[in-house]
């Protein structure tokens, strides 16, 4: 087992959704098999317009040939695993690659840079771990939420790791992956709830709105941007216990069970639809929606 860099453009040829699964031609089967049972980084290259670099991390469960793409295969992603970081690294920095192990012997960038799948070291592994995952400003949740009554608010100082499997070991943690669910979800939601557009700022200079998981994680749900929609106090209680959903394309769903449905008309903004986040690949996946619509919503 290794950590590995994975190389996935937003724009990809190739049939990756990196949360499940990983699609790639029969030379790098023997690297990708290295990499089975351990965690891997995802890294967007700089040619792709808007570069994530390196956006998440998640772990390879297995390899199989591609059922419906002959001479492909599939690296398939451990369920839950998949995280993204709250802060995107940069392929460089200002001393150079945060890979330090794609250098060359005079200190110029080796053509291992090209490679689509490639070992990292658990040096850069942690190098890169630090930078995505350190929340220099953490948004805070909201004053009286769940989160702040259990504790979650008085626990925001970065995790520090004394080696790289103690650092693998705190990426399944509920309370890391909570915090930076909630950052990245209202991060491309430009802290405004999707269901009022309003953009509450508390006076601490924190965003008045909630991280909702579409399809919530005891019932399997990824902690992944397009299963979250940021949502108000009061719609996130309402959406939880459907009496608010989405169809596919956003429009807002209210439950014939609602005993004031004027007020919660008056409630959502006057579009009818929820507010999406700017990128595209960032809006609530059809997916999830339908399973909160045939899971939750009160029909």
């Amino acid at each position: 087992m290794t950590f590995s860099v994975f190389i996935h453009r937003s724009d990809s040829i190739y049939d990756d959704s990196p949360a499940e699964r990983y699609q790639f031609p029969k030379h790098y089967l023997g690297r990708v098999q290295e990499s089975v049972g351990d965690w891997i980084v995802y890294l967007e290259p700089s040619k792709v317009s808007g570069t994530r670099g390196y956006f998440a991390v998640a772990r390879v469960q297995q390899v199989i040939e591609d059922p419906k793409a002959p001479g492909m295969f599939l690296a398939l992603i451990e369920p839950g695993s998949f995280l993204e970081f709250a802060n995107h690294v940069p392929f460089k920095e200002a001393d150079g690659p945060v890979e330090r192990g794609l250098l060359n012997e005079h200190g110029k960038l080796s053509g291992r840079a090209q490679s689509a799948v490639r070992p990292v070291s658990p040096q850069d592994f942690n190098r890169i771990i630090d930078r995505g995952l350190t929340d220099q400003e953490p948004l805070l949740p909201r004053v009286g939420s769940a989160e702040a009554l259990s504790g979650f608010a008085e626990s925001q100082e970065p995790f520090v790791f004394d080696s790289p499997r103690e650092r693998v070991q705190q990426l399944t943690s509920r309370i890391l992956r909570d915090r930076v669910f909630r950052k990245i979800v209202i991060r491309a939601y430009d802290e405004r709830c999707a269901i009022t557009g309003l953009k509450l700022i508390n006076g601490g200079g924190r965003a008045e709105v909630d991280a909702a998981h579409i399809r919530p994680v005891e019932h399997n749900g990824p902690d992944v941007v397009n299963n979250g929609i940021a949502l108000s106090g009061t719609a996130h209680w309402m959406f939880d216990r459907g009496l608010i959903s989405f169809s596919d394309d956003l429009e807002i769903l209210v439950s014939r069970q609602v005993n004031d449905i004027d007020s919660v008309r008056a409630f959502i903004n006057k579009s009818g639809r929820a507010n999406p986040p700017t990128r595209l690949a960032d809006r609530p996946h059809p997916h999830f929606l339908n399973w909160h619509r045939e899971n939750c919503f009160k029909h």
